[in-house]
């Protein structure tokens, strides 16, 4: 199946931005994801049964690819941080930061696997043929969805982090209200993502961001 590759990178990325989450937390004063283990690589304790199995499941099933998929958030406590409005921001805006330099590894492994393979095309049909296209084929998949994930997480709605940078800005009792909208949001932003216009948007941005990383590609290459 086409989508195989996409979900071990998809995992990973999921879990690399929850870490990172926890880990800047950590750094401003809240030891909260550390200390229940959720700073770890072991995907099972990330592993949320709606984002990570139910929703991609569903956008298989329904759009033949995963557009929206997530860990369980680490758990932070915002009373732990010294500058509550600065550190909330920074600890919501270091995951879609954490997906961009996935990304750029995921450039490096595809330069790497591109030139340890040669062009598969030309490889004698066989395992090493299956394995050389599926391992290209997940870097390739992980720069795309690594910049997916970072402009969507973004967008300025409950409870992605984005809307924890908004509700930050605004003034406290805005701001309070606007994260009551909390998991709520999830339907706002299924909804969203069926509108044409609005999913088109997205991904132009998307598309815009990895111009970049291709350029990268053709000059190591």
């Amino acid at each position: 199946m086409d989508y195989l590759p996409l979900l071990p990178i998809l995992l990973f990325s999921v879990v690399i931005h929850e870490i990172s989450h926890g880990w800047m937390a950590l750094k401003l004063g809240d030891p909260t994801a550390r200390d229940l283990g959720r700073l770890t690589l072991n995907p099972i304790p990330h592993i949320d049964p709606v984002g990570s199995v139910l929703v991609p499941a569903i956008s298989i099933l329904s759009a033949g690819t995963v557009f929206i998929a997530w860990a369980k958030p680490v758990p932070v406590n915002p009373l732990n941080f010294r500058n509550l409005r600065r550190d909330d921001i920074l600890v919501s805006v270091v995951g879609p930061l954490s997906n961009l330099v996935v990304a750029l590894g995921c450039v490096f492994l595809y330069v790497i696997l591109e030139r340890a393979f040669g062009p598969v095309e030309a490889m004698a049909d066989g395992m090493g043929r299956e394995a050389a296209s599926f391992l290209l084929t997940m870097a390739s998949f992980g720069i795309r969805i690594n910049i997916f994930l970072a402009v969507f997480n973004l967008l300025p709605v409950p409870p992605l982090d984005g809307s924890h940078v908004v509700a930050s800005l605004l003034p406290p009792e805005a701001g309070d209200r606007f994260r009551r909208i909390g998991f709520f949001g999830i339907f706002i932003i299924l909804f969203l993502m069926n509108i044409p216009a609005f999913r088109g948007a997205v991904l132009g941005i998307v598309r815009l961001l990895e111009t970049p990383y291709s350029l990268l590609i053709e000059a190591l290459l």
